[in-house]
């Protein structure tokens, strides 16, 4: 198993579509079978153990991609938005190595040691020209195909290893070889250090789908080049969707009678979002897909038909379900289990575990987090209903232990966004000298709403328990967001935190 017997297949199987293109450059399948081949050669005439990339997504990131792994070489890309010094430690522990980017960063990085750094312009070219590529691939499934860098906002930043046997597993299980018609295009927005990004890459490669990448999302960009492109396909975080429909504004549609198919994930995703996107793309199917990095892309899926389902059901037990994540991926298991690791029955919270091939629960260095019967424990804490579907209430560091008694912060997010003057919301625990930690929330009104404190305060007490009615309710102009569409809790409660003091 290597990841290139998957390009190696589109190759062969439809040689002549155009894999992958930006505003700048486009491959054919035939052409980056090619060019991956050349980008090894480049690779192994380096002391690099690395490929590194170092930039917004674009037709290289591919190529970088099925270039490291023809050359053996596990395949890094790294946030482009760190800090100069940030970087600078992630580099030090991927040295030697051979890396893309910018052509300010190749300038700069020009001579750091053990350092080969290559334009993206040149990287392109070079791989593009009639030289020499690289011999035969080792097939050793074993190897590590990527490292993806947390984000290290509570400590030093882990590498999470991504063999290419996990990998191969997912999108052997998951897609249907050549399955994409030849007018079939995927809109490519989220960054390279993403794991959703290489998941949608190899995951079109597979199916044989064109690739559009679009190097830096806004929604303007996004509706522009998937009318200009004839988009069928495309992955948003929910941030990105929420702010296409708030581009649409009234609008009745979105006007993208191609787009097929709209697969969102990596956050939590509003039930108002989700209600007005499917009004604005009605002939689109949505897909909800959860996963993580550690478990190679998704897992768990919310399908079209559960969202049609859902959006149109009077029984509430079903409309819930348009909030969760779907159910298991065939070859996947997903439990709930307590603090003690019992599992969980239907309907009870705890800490989301999950076992299957694809999933490597592997941290450089640091060995793998994956028990001796083969579960995973993903930090995500939710709940099972009794026909499978997932709901998450967020990271389990994120639970709120008020008087001893645990509290989803997800359980109060989702009855507060019911209402119709909260565009947003998020709900932290902070300091009490009483309980421990109190209930605090945080609202971004929608433009022209009046809702106030007590109507939410009355909103939570009358749908939960009173010990879920937050103490403090503060409102804000917007809510903090890292560029994947992560909440950042921390923000927000030190910022709490720093009003009180």
């Amino acid at each position: 198993m290597n990841l290139m017997m998957l390009l190696e297949m589109a190759a062969s199987g439809f040689p002549e579509r155009v894999a992958v293109q930006d505003g700048a450059a486009r491959f054919t399948y035939a052409e980056l079978f090619d060019a991956a081949g050349r980008a090894a050669e480049t690779v192994q005439r380096t002391t690099a153990e690395h490929v590194a990339m170092l930039d917004v997504t674009s037709t290289a990131m591919p190529l970088a991609l099925f270039g490291a792994a023809w050359a053996g070489r596990p395949f890094v890309p790294l946030n482009y938005r760190l800090t100069g010094a940030e970087l600078d430690a992630l580099l030090d522990r991927i040295v030697p190595a051979y890396l893309v980017t910018d052509e300010e960063r190749a300038v700069r990085l020009a001579g750091r040691g053990g350092l080969t750094a290559a334009t993206r312009e040149r990287f392109l070219v070079d791989a593009g020209s009639s030289g020499e590529k690289a011999g035969e691939w080792a097939m050793d499934g074993d190897a590590i195909a990527v490292l993806l860098f947390t984000s290290g906002t509570t400590g030093i930043p882990k590498a999470a290893v991504l063999r290419h046997k996990h990998l191969v597993s997912y999108i052997l299980g998951s897609v249907e070889f050549g399955g994409a018609g030849e007018d079939e295009a995927t809109l490519v927005s989220v960054p390279p250090y993403h794991v959703a990004g290489i998941a949608a890459v190899l995951s079109s490669v597979y199916g044989g789908r064109r690739i559009v990448q679009l190097p830096s999302f806004s929604a303007e960009a996004w509706l522009e080049t998937a009318r200009k492109e004839s988009v069928t396909h495309a992955f948003v975080v929910p941030t990105m969707l929420s702010r296409i429909v708030d581009t649409l504004g009234d609008r009745a549609s979105a006007d993208l009678p191609r787009l097929r198919a709209l697969a969102y994930g990596g956050g939590k995703m509003p039930l108002p979002v989700i209600e007005r996107a499917m009004k604005l793309f009605p002939n689109t199917a949505f897909t909800n897909a959860y996963g993580l990095t550690e478990t190679s892309s998704t897992i768990a899926v919310l399908g079209p038909e559960d969202h049609r389902a859902a959006a149109g059901a009077e029984d509430p037990v079903v409309r819930r379900r348009l909030v969760s994540v779907g159910k298991a991926l065939p070859g996947v298991e997903i439990e709930i289990r307590d603090d003690e690791g019992r599992a969980r029955p239907p309907g009870a919270s705890g800490e989301v575990y999950v076992r299957g091939e694809q999933v490597s629960g592997e941290y450089l260095g640091r060995g793998s987090s994956i028990g001796k019967d083969g579960w995973f424990p993903t930090r995500d804490g939710g709940s099972l209903d009794a026909d499978g579907y997932v709901f998450l209430e967020g990271r389990i560091d994120d639970v709120i232990v008020r008087g001893g008694e645990n509290l989803s912060p997800g359980e109060i997010e989702e009855v507060l966004l019911e209402h119709a003057g909260v565009a947003d919301c998020a709900v932290v625990g902070v300091p009490d000298l009483q309980w421990g930690e109190a209930v605090a929330a945080v609202i971004v009104r929608r433009d022209g709403a009046a809702v106030t404190s007590s109507e939410l305060c009355e909103l939570v007490k009358d749908r939960l328990r009173s010990s879920r009615v937050p103490a403090r309710v503060e409102f804000w102009s917007e809510l903090p967001y890292n560029e994947t569409g992560k909440l950042l809790r921390r923000k927000v409660r030190e910022s709490l935190a720093a009003t009180l003091s």
